[in-house]
């Protein structure tokens, strides 16, 4: 069964945000930063410019993810809305049909 509330939508998007974008970040850069030391320190041999090319790699991987855990956060925050427009909409509908009586026009 699908079933969530806005609250746990939002608590979701919230930990996305203070949570795992920060983390994920300071992950990267810790490892961006060992890799790049380590490439600096073998200048000169093949080892160098194969840990460049996986900086490269590791970069556009995690620019890949930091877009999805976004796009993850503003779909979580939107769709609670959205919901919400949905019931609020289909109440509307129903009010305007207004109640039918069987002895109506009778």
């Amino acid at each position: 069964m699908f079933s969530s509330t806005p609250t746990e939508k939002k608590a979701a998007a919230n930990t996305i945000e203070t949570e795992l974008e920060p983390n994920t970040q300071k992950a990267s850069d810790g490892a961006k930063e060992n890799t790049s030391a380590a490439a600096r320190t073998l200048d000169g041999w093949e080892t160098a410019s194969g840990l460049k090319k996986l900086t490269e790699t590791w970069n556009q991987q995690v620019k890949t993810l930091m877009g999805r855990l976004s796009a993850e956060k503003t779909s979580l925050r939107g769709t609670s809305g959205l919901f919400v427009r949905n019931d609020v909409h289909t109440g509307d509908e129903l009010r305007t049909l207004g109640p039918k009586s069987k002895l109506e026009g009778l």
